[in-house]
């Protein structure tokens, strides 16, 4: 951040309380609360173009004028329960991309990028899966976090290969398509961001942009599946922006994918990663699968 526009800011609102939080500066003055994030974009034009579309669930931007950094009205949280706080959020999000939708013309070339990039994670994944599974095997008295990757091993070999078989199957589907859904997306969807005041509030707008919603909802489910249950939140959310088969597809084939994670740290930290590793593939596939059994009974 701007540190002079910072301190000049200070002079003005004379706070008797300076907070930072991750990237946002929280000035507390007589006359008001204030916070003081790093500029990165046109935050106005963005406001202004979501107003447009009906959605004014933004923070208010005071003053864009300041060199490096914006200035926005405070909001205090009303605490909620967990649960509650997740559905309104996922109606918010849903809202947005409904809103906001459009279809831009494509070319083959552009779903062959999205199957490339999925295709070569995978391939990567499999690799690290293998490989750690032949050093875990190489010890004759396998530690607990070795011996917890060697028993679910299986699991996450079964995890990949149904991402790779349904990753065939959605760009044969998609190879011949002429246009694909864009709307605006937060780009980072989480319940941190999600405040609940005078009405509902999103923030860190700062990373929104043009793309398919099915970003989003992948970003919402990767940082929140083990808080929040999301065969609720999903119906919720494709009842006011329904989707497209092959974008459920895509959706079901990225969650499925686990995430890496390195394999450094006490024995003990090596066990609780192993396990969440774990944990997150057989929640996805608890999640998953009702979707694909009823999807296969349709079509018979």
């Amino acid at each position: 951040m701007n540190n002079r526009s910072i301190e000049i800011i200070k002079s003005i609102y004379k706070p008797y309380r300076y907070t930072i939080l991750k990237n946002a500066h929280i000035l507390e003055s007589t006359s008001g609360n204030i916070v003081i994030k790093e500029k990165k974009r046109n935050m106005k034009e963005l406001y202004n173009y979501l107003s447009s579309k009906g959605i004014t669930n933004y923070p208010q931007l005071i003053d864009d004028s300041r060199e490096g950094i914006d200035l926005y009205k405070y909001i205090e949280d009303i605490p909620m329960p967990n649960e509650e706080k997740a559905l309104e959020l996922t109606r918010l999000i849903a809202s947005l991309h409904s809103r906001t939708t459009y279809y831009k013309q494509v070319t083959e070339d552009d779903y062959k990028k999205i199957y490339e990039i999925i295709k070569e994670h995978i391939n990567y994944l499999k690799y690290f899966l293998n490989y750690h599974y032949e050093e875990c095997f190489k010890e004759i008295y396998p530690s607990p976090s070795s011996s917890c990757f060697l028993n679910n091993f299986y699991k996450a070999s079964a995890a990949l290969n149904f991402s790779e078989d349904k990753l065939e199957s959605w760009y044969n589907k998609v190879k011949d398509k002429t246009s694909e859904r864009l709307c605006q997306i937060h780009h980072h969807v989480s319940l941190e961001h999600f405040f609940h005041s005078d009405k509902d509030y999103l923030l860190s707008w700062e990373e929104s942009t043009k793309d398919s919603p099915v970003i989003d909802m992948i970003e919402f489910y990767k940082r929140e599946c083990f808080s929040c249950d999301f065969s609720i939140l999903l119906k919720e959310y494709f009842s006011i922006c329904p989707w497209s088969p092959e974008e459920k597809d895509l959706f079901f084939i990225c969650i499925s994918i686990p995430d890496e994670f390195a394999w450094k740290g006490s024995e003990f930290t090596i066990v609780l990663k192993v396990e969440k590793f774990f944990d997150y593939i057989f929640k996805t596939e608890t999640l998953t699968r009702p979707y694909y059994t009823i999807d296969e009974k349709e079509k018979n």
